[in-house]
């Protein structure tokens, strides 16, 4: 049974005329003629009764009416759905995601992606940035948020620059100083990430390339876990500026200028498999992405 066959079945059975059916589908009348009679003999059975104003149904006709009915309209939305998948207004989204870009970027993000693309469904996977891309690579999430990462088989988009301040609870002495050098820093006691985290290697690494070591007071392994340590008064740390500008706001932190200190930036991006072929939600997803990193910071 032919898409044709049913659609010019349907549209007989609502006209009962089959010259007034061929005028409406915009074929001929032997076009649609061939379609019925194709019809019933794979059916088996007669499906209208001609009569001399027209056509009507016979039983089996009647019968079958209903599901040609049917088929129609579940061809039709089938064909919606497709058309709003390759538009990005329906469908599916799964995400992978480092926690970090999870708990201070993703929120804003999808708050944006949603308010044009409201009746799309996201899914989101967090793990670490390396596992991340082994999520992007075996194709089992459709888009990657991760720290900028090289390999030959993915495509990257800048998602945000990511500062790193150094900050320290108002009570702090070095709060009452306008400025603090590098030497200074590494000289105080400082809350820092673990040396399986990122950020670790990042700032351990511009101290070391001007021969200072950091004291280290405290070793935590997320960015929360540092922040509240600084807010406790046991230590200054140098933490991301996204993670802690409503604190600065509030008046819990205080960021400390080094007068004499690189600035500490690290990119996040969004990635994909080259060769996977996105949709168009999730080509929607990475047009937000573009129009925020290129506009404004996401704080």
């Amino acid at each position: 049974m032919q898409f044709g066959q049913v659609e010019a079945f349907v549209e007989v059975a609502r006209k009962g005329s089959i010259s007034r059916a061929a005028e409406s589908l915009c074929l001929t009348q032997p076009t649609v003629t061939e379609r019925l009679h194709s019809l019933e003999v794979e059916l088996g059975d007669k499906l209208f009764n001609r009569v001399k104003y027209g056509v009507t149904l016979t039983d089996a006709g009647k019968l079958l009416l209903p599901y040609a009915e049917r088929t129609l309209r579940t061809l039709a939305d089938a064909k919606a759905a497709l058309e709003n998948l390759r538009d990005g207004t329906q469908g599916n989204l799964v995400l992978g995601s480092a926690p970090f870009i999870s708990m201070y970027l993703l929120p804003t993000l999808l708050d944006r992606y949603m308010s044009k693309h409201p009746n799309v469904h996201v899914a989101v996977r967090t793990g670490h940035s390396e596992e991340v891309l082994q999520m992007v690579l075996h194709e089992e999430v459709q888009i990657g948020l991760v720290r900028n990462m090289r390999h030959p088989d993915i495509e990257a988009m800048t998602l945000h620059n990511d500062e790193l301040i150094l900050v320290a609870r108002p009570s702090h002495p070095f709060c009452n100083r306008p400025h603090l050098t590098i030497e200074e820093v590494a000289s105080e006691g400082v809350v820092l990430f673990d040396d399986t985290n990122n950020y670790y290697q990042l700032v351990n690494g511009v101290f070391l390339s001007v021969g200072l070591v950091l004291k280290a007071r405290f070793e935590m392994d997320n960015v929360e876990s540092a922040k509240k340590m600084v807010e406790q008064g046991l230590g200054i740390s140098l933490l991301p500026r996204i993670a802690v500008q409503k604190e600065i706001a509030l008046g819990t932190l205080k960021e400390l200028p080094i007068i004499d200190g690189p600035t500490l930036q690290r990119e996040l991006v969004a990635i994909c498999h080259k060769t996977s072929g996105l949709g168009g939600i999730a080509r929607a997803f990475l047009d937000t992405v573009k129009e925020m990193s290129s506009a404004t910071p996401l704080l």
